[in-house]
């Protein structure tokens, strides 16, 4: 077998080609699109490059076929901020073969090694974690936009290898043509009409006004948890617009208290139910079939990417007012499905919120965590308190 640093376009386009030879005879795969993997690799369009470095291998077997891939990164903002050096890897994909997946991790570790790394998280993404994060472990359906999807035997090659888990990821599914609970309404009502609080959704022609407002929240909803980084409005500016093309300005909503942003919640529209047709590519013909399937109400799911309550807030049952007003969105379109995604079991007070709308198991993620020394002590994600509040005294 060889391994092979991607540093052609010819070796780059073989990196996406990869995932598609895998994944060939699996109904489910929805191929990601190769222009999102691309920007991930591309360092004038990532960000994440301006503190941190990556690479990435292709695997060829002895005669010369593509049978595996892995990328390796190293983001300086986080990697110092743990008991050890750790750093990533990811995209990982492989045929079955147990001796070509570990030498994929052992490409991967080598690199992280020889540049002052402990330790490597996987398979995580080189940016935010509302993509491409955590290996599927449970609910092998359709992934929705930006979630992860695997082959079930993925999880032994990496556990075998010595990974462990750092921490368990759940979506959960929400059938919105089933009655929530009534008590969920009472508070929703009460909420929103409660003096000083108003509630609206995000509008393109004011971006600027939410960006920050998403930011102000986030900072201060974040900050309690594991190695909490500010997040930067260039990256959410980024972020937009790759998506500006699927949002929905009613999907996404805020909260705020005598004019000051107190919430947020983003939910987008799962266009991989369109995408899957696309085998990954989107030229210009596919371009007008996204748009001509989107007009034909197609999309029916939707995905709760974020969603962040100020801590002196919480408890107040914003997020049911903020559904109160989704749900107004919801009876005028065709979206009849949520995705909670993803709720670590760092933060159980989410999980409790998935609980309190009648929401379903749907798929189960985990982020590894592999020591390089086996020697030393391995620690599981720390949770979050449940009440932040206190927190601030």
């Amino acid at each position: 077998m060889k391994v092979i640093e991607v540093k052609s376009k010819k070796h780059a386009n073989q990196f996406l080609d990869i995932a598609r030879a895998i994944y060939k005879n699996d109904p489910n795969f929805v191929c990601p699109l190769d222009l999102s993997i691309n920007k991930i690799f591309d360092p004038k369009k990532n960000v994440f490059y301006s503190h941190g470095q990556c690479t990435r291998w292709i695997l060829e077997d002895d005669n010369g076929n593509l049978i595996g891939r892995v990328a390796a990164f190293i983001n300086e903002n986080k990697a110092y901020t743990f008991d050890q050096p750790t750093g990533g890897m990811g995209f990982f994909e492989c045929i079955e073969n147990k001796e070509a997946a570990f030498l994929l991790f052992d490409t991967a570790k080598e690199w992280l090694h020889a540049r002052g790394m402990k330790a490597m998280d996987g398979p995580i993404n080189f940016g935010e974690n509302d993509n491409f994060w955590g290996l599927l472990v449970e609910g092998f359906t359709d992934p929705a936009i930006g979630m992860q999807y695997n082959p079930p035997y993925y999880q032994k090659y990496f556990e075998e290898y010595g990974f462990d888990k750092y921490f368990e990821q759940v979506s959960n599914i929400l059938d919105y043509t089933k009655k929530f609970p009534d008590r969920f309404w009472k508070i929703a009502n009460w909420v929103r009409q409660k003096e000083g609080f108003s509630f609206e959704h995000f509008k393109f022609s004011n971006a600027k006004k939410y960006i920050r407002d998403l930011k102000e929240v986030y900072d201060n909803a974040w900050q309690f948890h594991e190695n909490f980084d500010p997040i930067k409005e260039k990256d959410l500016y980024d972020s937009l617009e790759e998506a500006k093309g699927i949002i929905d300005e009613e999907l996404i909503w805020f909260a705020y208290f005598e004019g000051k942003p107190i919430a947020f919640l983003v939910m987008y529209p799962d266009a991989n139910q369109i995408f899957k047709k696309f085998n990954g590519k989107l030229n210009l013909w596919n371009k007008l079939r996204f748009l001509y399937y989107k007009r034909k109400d197609m999309i029916t799911r939707t995905r709760i990417v974020i969603m962040g309550v100020v801590p002196q807030f919480q408890k107040y049952g914003l997020e049911s007012a903020i559904f109160w007003y989704l749900n107004e969105v919801f009876k005028k379109k065709s979206y009849n499905e949520i995705e909670l995604s993803w709720v670590g079991d760092f933060n159980p007070k989410m999980r409790a919120l998935h609980e309190s709308v009648g929401a379903v198991f749907g798929k189960r993620h985990i982020t590894y965590r592999c020591l390089f020394d086996q020697e030393k002590t391995f620690k599981r994600s720390t949770i979050i308190p449940k009440d932040t509040k206190e927190k601030l005294k």
